[in-house]
């Protein structure tokens, strides 16, 4: 597990939890608290637990699979610690927000183990060694295009009977994109405004669909079916307290993962000349706040 943060550290715990060894590759100062206490999870879902890990801060030894779960904004700096001799035949499987990720990592490691994947679910960091998982639900899509559909089909089987409802998808494109879609007009907006998204969705309804019906236009460019509709009533029916990831590395003072998101939504919208006027206004707005 590279980045045992909020979702790798569940990751981590869970699939402990199930019987599997699990390494987890951080800096020294949480490689050592992982080595001494173990993964502490509170979550409303699986309870409360602790679960044992081996850490280090570089993978030295052979693994079935690496999990990547640092945020985008650290990407670069994490990859150091799995160099590509070491990781072998392992399969790469990066929950990483954005889409143009995978074209890194296959650049760096064998394409065909790269298993470009999405999760859904919100658990947090409280301290090294210690996450909440708050949401109701884990779900992961596997998808992979060149990788072998038994192995996607094994690491499946794990990830589901550890906790969280896993399936493997065909379309790594729809898959994706479904996420962005998503992602995208919702951390932009509640970033953007510095409100939750009962607030934001009430206050900034016009911006909102804006952002959606561009999104939408920008994946179905890129040959992902997209629905407006169906995603303004996905965020009518989220609780009113609800944060993005972004807003809270806003309020936090931590780096943004805003080219991810907000830059590649217009690279993509551009290559393929459609107009999103709103986005690139919000994501101009944030990067002048940011700077």
């Amino acid at each position: 597990m590279l980045g045992p943060g909020g979702v790798g550290g569940l990751l981590a715990a869970l699939l402990s939890r199930a019987g599997h060894r699990v390494l987890c590759l951080a800096g020294e100062e949480t490689a050592r608290t992982l080595r001494g206490t173990g993964l502490r999870v509170r979550s409303t879902v699986f309870g409360d637990f602790t679960a044992p890990v081996d850490a280090d801060t570089h993978l030295r030894e052979p693994v079935d699979a690496c999990l990547i779960t640092v945020k985008a904004t650290a990407l670069d700096a994490a990859l150091t610690r799995i160099p590509p001799a070491a990781l072998g035949d392992a399969l790469l499987v990066p929950f990483l927000n954005g889409v143009e990720h995978p074209a890194l990592l296959r650049a760096r490691y064998s394409p065909d183990l790269v298993a470009p994947s999405v999760i859904r679910v919100e658990s947090t960091r409280r301290a090294p060694g210690l996450i909440e998982h708050t949401s109701p639900f884990v779900e992961i899509d596997l998808t992979g295009g060149k990788v072998p559909r038994p192995r996607l089909a094994t690491l499946a089987e794990a990830l589901t009977t550890a906790g969280p409802a896993t399936r493997v998808l065909d379309d790594e494109t729809t898959a994706l994109w479904a996420k962005m879609s998503f992602l995208a007009p919702f951390a932009l907006l509640t970033t953007r405004y510095g409100l939750p998204l009962g607030e934001a969705r009430t206050r900034h309804r016009e911006e909102l669909a804006s952002l959606v019906a561009e999104t939408a236009a920008v994946s179905r460019a890129c040959g992902a079916p997209a629905d407006p509709a169906q995603a303004l009533a996905r965020y009518d029916a989220f609780p009113a307290a609800t944060k993005s990831s972004m807003q809270r590395d806003a309020e936090a003072g931590r780096p943004l993962e805003l080219d991810a998101i907000g830059g590649a939504l217009l690279r993509a919208a551009d290559r393929h000349g459609v107009p999103v006027p709103v986005t690139a206004r919000i994501v101009r707005e944030l990067r002048e706040t940011a700077g």
